[in-house]
């Protein structure tokens, strides 16, 4: 069978990172209206080379001028396109505890173009109630409001007990991109993007780094 892939450039999770970080910065740049930037003051700003600000942007084309550098609202567009912000996405929460509900009053995503469109979940309670401007809807009905609203992208904040089952029936809906706030490792298709954010783990490193003194490698 052939690989779908042939001719695609391999693109490392790393540089999809420092993207956002690009983006970041030229946002607040542009608002202290900067018209250009240079890669070694962007890279200064990021606490990286200017050698890896020029090599992760040219896997996506040719940006700025030799001796003029870049200009901050051009690349700043260029790089929501590449990183697919230009656009709206219709995502759901599922589970409206803590951190669900947490995530759901996180005025950022909206503005970034990830619009929670649909919550779920479980408890008798909360079903039906107005959360955040949003009605809670019952979780059994998720496969066919998922399919019916168009949803694109799932954030699951459940339990670990519960996460697979969850997960399997997002997946049986045709979504193929899901980030994970429950504290386990999921099983999903080849096909389905995970992410996984454990907070509990990075709290973990952080401990990890403070108490024995190490200075990680970047």
């Amino acid at each position: 069978m052939a690989n779908k892939d042939t001719g695609k450039k391999k693109i490392s999770e790393s540089t999809i990172r420092r993207l956002s970080l690009y983006y970041r910065a030229l946002s607040l740049l542009e608002k202290e209206n900067y018209e250009t930037i240079a890669s070694k003051e962007l890279a200064k700003r990021e606490k990286l080379t200017p050698a890896q600000v020029r090599k992760d942007l040219s896997f996506f084309g040719s940006f700025g001028t030799r001796g003029l550098g870049y200009p901050v609202t051009e690349l700043k567009h260029r790089i929501a396109k590449i990183l697919g912000i230009d656009r709206i996405w219709n995502i759901a929460m599922v589970g409206v505890g803590n951190i669900g509900s947490a995530l759901v009053s996180y005025k950022e995503f909206q503005r970034q173009g990830f619009s929670i469109k649909l919550i779920f979940d479980n408890d008798q309670r909360k079903i039906g109630s107005n959360h955040k401007g949003l009605i809670v809807s019952d979780i059994k009905d998720m496969p066919r409001l998922l399919r019916e609203h168009n949803i694109q992208m799932v954030v699951l904040a459940v339990p670990a007990i519960v996460a697979q089952y969850i997960i399997d029936d997002v997946v049986a809906a045709g979504i193929k991109a899901i980030l994970n706030f429950a504290p386990i490792n999921l099983q999903v298709p080849d096909d389905v993007y995970l992410r996984n954010e454990n907070m509990s783990m990075e709290l973990e490193y952080l401990s990890f780094v403070i108490s024995n003194h190490y200075k990680p490698k970047n």
